[in-house]
């Protein structure tokens, strides 16, 4: 039985139903398989769940990426490119998503869900490098006591983004769009150079004297 099927069928089951199948046992009879097949791939219907987020971001890292002025862009840009991309694609999958994230983010507000687990161990990744390639171009303010905090910061605005998402009944999801962005020049704002820095400038500038 291939991965692939088994996660289709899932998916598919869970848009239909409105919950996952009561067994794996029903979902593998359901393709005309042996339980055993699944659990070469899958220990359990929530590793699905995981891995379609996971898939989620990946997609979105890789689509926003190859567009021709990504090269061009500056760490704020890629990762506003990287959020509007996301949006699109659960856009495309919302009543899968829609009912994941209100039945999972509600649970605990502020805390990662478990189903979030892969996307954000790669998200964290991404945001890393992205803020050191803002380091390196001056986009970024270098505050080595605070900056490995940082993919923990953009990670609670992940959370704010999807939970705003899940409640957000605009057309087409448009206070998501705008909150996006204001979010993220916020972020920008704080991780990037501002008074404080050069506050900070001044008080090493007159104890060296």
């Amino acid at each position: 039985m291939e991965k692939d099927r088994i996660k289709q069928a899932y998916l598919d089951f869970v848009l239909n139903e409105g919950h996952p199948p009561a067994s794996v046992f029903k979902l593998t009879q359901m393709l005309g398989g042996a339980e055993a097949e699944f659990y070469q791939h899958y220990p359990n219907f929530e590793a699905i769940d995981r891995e379609i987020w996971a898939d989620f971001g990946k997609q979105a890292r890789t689509t926003a990426a190859a567009e021709p002025v990504w090269e061009g862009y500056g760490s704020r840009e890629k990762l506003l490119a990287f959020y509007y991309t996301l949006l699109e694609i659960l856009k495309q999958n919302r009543s899968y998503t829609l009912m994941s994230l209100r039945r999972s983010l509600h649970r605990m507000p502020g805390i990662s869900p478990r189903v979030l687990d892969n996307f954000r161990q790669d998200f964290e990744h991404f945001v890393m490098d992205l803020l050191t390639d803002g380091r390196v171009s001056g986009e970024i303010a270098n505050r080595p006591i605070v900056q490995d905090g940082y993919p923990r910061f953009f990670w609670q605005q992940v959370l704010f983004v999807l939970g705003f998402f899940a409640k957000d009944d605009t057309v087409n999801f448009e206070r998501t769009d705008a909150a996006v962005e204001k979010a993220v020049t916020l972020s920008f704002d704080l991780v990037g150079r501002n008074t404080l820095d050069s506050a900070f400038d001044f008080v090493r500038f007159l104890v060296r004297r």
